[in-house]
């Protein structure tokens, strides 16, 4: 299985609760019913029809009634008209009879009201012959319904994707917008900047919906469309992304580097036709006279060609002196404003270095689609993506994590940290909660940090309820925090982002700001991404339920909820952040260039300083054999609630206006979460040691925890297991029982799929090479033979299961690891040899960042072991994915995704399976899709899936065909494989691709 159905991330909360509020907990979620309005206001009502499966001679229909008034619609009769030959023949959930085409349902006994803003799903089986026309037309007790499911739709005709216009000008703005039950109101066109404003520009209300946008100032803008119709419900279109400025010669990309005797090339096209035959000029300015024009000085553009793209190529020279420094190269033309593209010159190691520049060129490429219009890195170029995020262009801490590593080594190569820089602003300003978003923090209590809220095996099980009466630790870090750096707040990144406010939360619920930070996976280890409802971090419940926002699928407040924030971080994306922070700062010391990046090293000390919070229990209980009764202590010290390994998340937030908040940890370590390199560094570094008095200690110790537990976990044949837990599912009550027997690690029991088990959180080779290249950094840059040890026996087994050959193309690493057995329980004095713990390595998959991944840890450990053969194999990696796997984007190779068959997958009782929302629940997204008890898939509450340019290939999946192809080019990925590159050039300079 692929890391794409694999990456899961099973954050779940816990808010404290006040005598006023009940607030979400662990995986948590409740039902609210709307309590009947006062007055009658005469029936208003909704109704949507979907068809649930159509075998050719028969389908099944589900119609959902939507109480849209605000008195209850007491005995219901719903009433419609096929315009075909459809014929009934059996139904459900209502007393169904056909007469001629017209079909006719009333209540069941057991269900004849609907309360204000609550939904009822009634199904019946019909045959039929020739085409299966869906009926248009609904009455509920004799009143026309609007279909209460059916958002307008929208997409721009104007301007065109990559248009160019003239400083001053009027750009006419269009769309097409269409509401299949109702009417458009309005068409709302904004624009947003790179400077992240979103500027609304003019309405159209009537059809062919245009407006003029005049004296447009020069500049790089994003247009989208906002369609409203006759219910208030909202659609967004996708954004065209247009330049302003004038008669322009326009170059690409705007910054080059080019390896010292290599050469480099960008193009050069015009915005506009010209009049005559024009000549485009590229002149060099700057301080580095080692770069130069080898060929394209002079361009010839006419009426026929001014838009194809021409190659100018920038050679470098070889003079020591000049390694980091920049020319501007000017191309310039009579009656057009000029384009320049900077060019750094990179010092000469070997031509993997040429590789990570080139690449690194694809993905900073603007034309590629890597980043945002407001310059955040998306998960994926490609936006039909679902894995972890939902969504490819959402965006996660990992994401971050992954663009400050390859701004690391680009400011190694070019000795230029500026973008090292402005990658870690992004992070700051995008993904770490302000104090304004994060009110009240001074309100939290270290004594009381959070109430306990049960974990349940499956999401049909959610809403839970909060258990005040369960005894929780104290917080030792918060005080201590506090008074290092001056404030009550939280420094760390949520982990996911609305890059593009897909969704339409905003901030805050805003509607419109973007980015948005947002969640999903909140009910346990068996949702999968395919069961998540995504939901905003603040929720003030201006979305979801009317009474509650989302916070009641989760949390039974007994219908008392309070308005709130929640942040979820992801500590294995800190630690990565950490990490390359590391290299950055041995870099540009060996540049004589440390002060150039002390600003941002100070703020990754301080973010490892916070990242301490991963290494407690989820309610700071004691840690080892918490299990058997929810009345297990809780910690009162570091010394017996630290676990000293780093848990699947941390988490925190409060109530919006500030009375109360609360903090959380984890309870189950994963072994690809841990980082020995991170810790290392934040226990030894002076230029990254935490500021607080016991940070550097903290991580010493965990470092010391970290190689014992990959020592515990290692398998006969050399790979790792899952992990542990401090309690069992969550849970730590007479429920929570590991298997008989169950091996412990300081008490915390050994679980050989922690977390998640949608699909099983540790059968994803990519974990494997995640951790072990950690360990492998650690082990060159210290020698410690503890780490040694266990790459030793990692190493060969990592390479007896892998392929890279690159006369044919062949690569692969395994598809899937499944695990029997389990380990000793450990003993640090007397550590036991593992002989019943087993991996078995099935099926290969050509994943290229998880092969980038193992080709650095090959690399590292050959670097410091001097092992040939870890050497070999990782060029080997190296030159088949540059010779078989690049394209214009970066690199990519073909997946099958069969299971894209759970976008339209239904809740089922039986297999738990399916997007389950809870009996009674109803809300609404702002696009207007709404969410209810019945009749839901992953595809149902995200709907603007079906305009995405490659749905017609899920569709014919969908209607019976073969499974889908795509090849994605995720940010995570193509880091990977540069960083490879760069890491090979760096430990073996004398080596070159092929050799």
């Amino acid at each position: 299985m692929r890391r794409t159905a694999l990456r899961a991330r099973g954050n779940r909360l816990t808010i404290t609760a006040t005598a006023t509020a009940l607030a979400l907990v662990g995986a948590a979620g409740g039902a609210l019913t709307a309590p009947p309005a006062s007055a009658a206001t005469g029936l208003s009502c909704g109704v949507s029809y979907a068809v649930g499966n159509d075998w050719g001679s028969g389908f099944t229909a589900n119609l959902t009634i939507t109480d849209t008034g605000t008195t209850p619609i007491n005995g219901w009769t719903l009433g419609y008209t096929y315009p075909g030959n459809q014929t009934l023949q059996n139904g459900w959930n209502g007393n169904w009879t056909q007469s001629g085409q017209t079909v006719t349902v009333t209540n069941p006994s057991y269900a004849p009201t609907i309360n204000p803003g609550a939904t009822y799903t009634t199904s019946a089986n019909f045959s039929y012959t020739g085409t299966n026309t869906a009926p248009t037309a609904f009455t509920v007790n004799g009143t026309p319904c609007r279909g209460a499911d059916q958002p307008p739709t929208v997409s721009l005709t104007s301007p065109a994707a990559g248009q160019t216009f003239t400083p001053g000008s009027t750009v006419k703005l269009s769309a097409d917008a269409a509401d299949a039950d109702g009417t458009v109101a309005k068409v709302a066109f904004y624009a947003s900047t790179s400077a992240g404003s979103n500027t609304l520009i003019g309405t159209a209300t009537t059809a062919p919906y245009t407006v003029d946008w005049a004296n447009v100032a020069a500049g790089d803008y994003s247009v989208t469309a906002v369609a409203t119709d006759d219910a208030g419900a909202t659609t967004t279109s996708s954004p065209v992304a247009i330049k302003v400025a004038g008669p322009s010669v326009l170059v690409s990309p705007a910054t080059l580097a080019v390896q010292q005797g290599n050469s480099g090339t960008f193009t050069v096209a015009l915005s506009q036709a010209p009049t005559a035959d024009t000549t485009v000029t590229v002149a060099r300015t700057g301080s580095d006279p080692d770069l130069g024009v080898t060929s394209g000085a002079s361009l010839t553009f006419t009426a026929a060609n001014w838009n194809v793209p021409q190659t100018v190529t920038v050679a470098a020279g070889t003079d020591a002196g000049q390694v980091g420094g920049t020319a501007t190269f000017t191309a310039s033309a009579t009656g057009f404003g000029s384009g320049a593209v900077t060019v750094t010159e990179a010092a000469k190691t070997s031509g993997y270095d040429q590789y990570f520049l080139d690449l690194y060129s694809k993905i900073k490429n603007p034309a590629n689609g890597y980043f945002s219009p407001q310059g955040i890195p998306y998960h994926a170029v490609e936006t039909l993506v679902v894995e972890a995020p939902d969504y490819g262009h959402e965006t996660t801490s990992e994401t971050y994590s992954y663009w400050l590593w390859l701004e690391a080594d680009y400011g190694r190569v070019t000795g230029d940290w500026t973008a090292f820089n402005n990658a870690w602003t992004s992070l700051e300003t995008n993904l770490i909660p302000s104090h304004a978003q994060q009110p009240g923090q001074s309100t939290y209590n270290p004594a009381k940090p959070a109430q306990y809220g049960p974990e349940k095996a499956q999401p049909d099980q959610y809403p839970v309820k909060l258990n005040s009466g369960v005894p929780v630790g104290t917080d030792p870090l918060s005080g201590e925090l506090n008074s290092t750096y001056g404030t009550p707040d939280v420094y760390a990144p949520a982990w996911l982002l609305d890059t593009d406010n897909k969704y339409g939360f905003g901030q805050c619920e805003d509607g419109t700001s973007k980015p948005s930070l947002i969640n999903t996976f909140q009910r346990g280890p068996e949702e999968s991404v395919w069961e998540t409802v995504p939901q905003p971090d603040c929720d003030l419940f201006k979305y979801g339920n009317s009474g509650s926002g989302f916070l009641s699928l989760y949390n039974d407040g007994g219908g008392n909820y309070s308005k709130q924030y929640k942040y979820t971080d992801a500590p294995d994306a800190d630690a990565r952040l950490v990490q390359a922070a590391y290299w950055a700062e041995q870099f540009a010391k060996s540049q004589g260039k440390s002060a150039a990046i002390s600003a941002t090293l100070a703020k990754a000390a301080k973010l490892g300083d916070y990242l301490r919070y991963s290494l407690y229990d989820k309610y700071f209980k004691q840690a080892g054999n918490c299990l058997g009764s929810t009345a297990c202590p809780g910690g009162s010290s570091k010394a017996n609630e630290q676990l000293g390994l780093l848990t699947w998340y941390f988490a925190w937030g409060g109530a919006a206006d500030g009375g109360w908040s609360w903090r959380i940890s984890g309870s189950a370590a994963h072994q690809g979460y841990q980082n020995p390199m991170a810790a290392w560094v934040l226990a030894n570094d002076p230029g990254l040691k935490p500021l607080s008095p016991s940070g550097a200690t903290d991580w010493a110790g965990s470092l010391d925890k970290q190689l014992q537990f990959f020592q515990w976990l290692q398998s006969t044949e050399g790979g790792i297991a899952g992990g542990a837990t401090n309690s069992w599912g969550g849970n730590y009550g007479d429920d929570a029982a590991p298997p008989a027997g169950d091996p412990t690690f300081y008490g915390l029991y050994y679980d050989w799929q922690p977390e998640y088990h949608d699909p099983a959180s540790n059968q994803w080779f990519g974990f494997q090479t995640w951790s072990m290249e950690r360990f492998a950094e650690y082990y060159y840059a210290t020698g410690d033979t503890r780490a040694k040890a266990i790459l030793d026996k990692w190493v060969p087994w990592a390479m007896s299961v892998s392929k890279a050959d690159p006369s044919t193309g062949t690569l692969t690493t395994p598809d899937k690891l499944s695990w029997t057995g389990a380990p000793d329980t450990w003993s640090a004095t007397s550590p036991g040899g593992n002989a019943g713990l087993h991996v078995t390595a099935s099926g290969t998959a050509t994943d290229v960042g998880v092969a980038g991944s193992l080709a650095k840890t090959l690399a590292y450990y050959a670097a410091k072991s001097g092992s040939s053969s870890a050497q070999k194999f990782a060029q080997s990696i190296l030159d088949t994915l540059h010779a078989k796997y690049t394209d214009s984007l970066g690199y990519s190779a073909t997946e099958t995704r069969a299971d894209f068959s759970r976008f339209t997958q239904a809740y089922s009782p039986t297999t738990h399976e399916g997007l389950y929302v809870p009996p009674g629940w109803s809300g609404t997204y702002p696009d207007g899709t709404r969410i209810s008890s019945s009749s839901n898939t992953f595809l149902s509450i995200r709907p603007w899936y079906t305009k995405d340019p490659q749905w017609s290939k899920v569709q014919a999946y969908l209607n019976g065909g073969a499974a889908p192809t795509f090849n994605y080019h995720r940010f995570w990925a193509e880091a990977d494989i540069a960083t490879a590159f760069d890491a090979f050039a760096q430990l073996f300079p004398t080596v070159n691709p092929g050799s």
